[in-house]
């Protein structure tokens, strides 16, 4: 992977008139952004957060997320189940996550805050010390 951006926002990108460059962002924000349907395969997000986002049905093949902040974010039928398992950490924070997919995941210590959880799959998933608040 040869795109590398560090310390970089992203504001109101609409995945059907711009797209990423597959690469590896680390500290970087992503406010009001539809990112809807959009390919991620092969992706590394490090220390980054996504503000305001529409991230639903996005391909997450092998996608890293280390350390990654959804807050105020729509996750309909999202697979993490597909993420790259190495150092996956992620927090949610007023999120919409129905309808997705943790199958077999390991959530560790994985914050669900004012998060809406409907139909969402966590069969075999390890939330040891997880929290779900409200």
């Amino acid at each position: 992977m040869d795109l590398y951006i560090e310390d970089k926002e992203f504001n109101n990108i609409v995945s059907t008139e711009e797209q990423l460059e597959k690469g590896e962002y680390e500290f970087c924000t992503f406010s009001n952004c539809d990112f809807s349907n959009i390919d991620f395969s092969n992706f590394v997000f490090a220390e980054c957060q996504f503000i305001d986002c529409n991230l639903s049905m996005v391909n997450l093949t092998e996608t890293v997320f280390r350390d990654v902040n959804f807050k105020s974010c729509k996750l309909l039928g999202v697979n993490f189940g597909d993420c790259n398992e190495f150092g996956l950490t992620l927090s949610f924070d007023n999120c919409i996550i129905d309808h997705c997919i943790f199958y077999k995941i390991k959530l560790k210590k994985t914050v669900f805050k004012d998060s809406q959880l409907h139909e969402t799959d966590f069969t075999e998933c390890d939330l040891t010390n997880s929290t779900f608040n409200n």
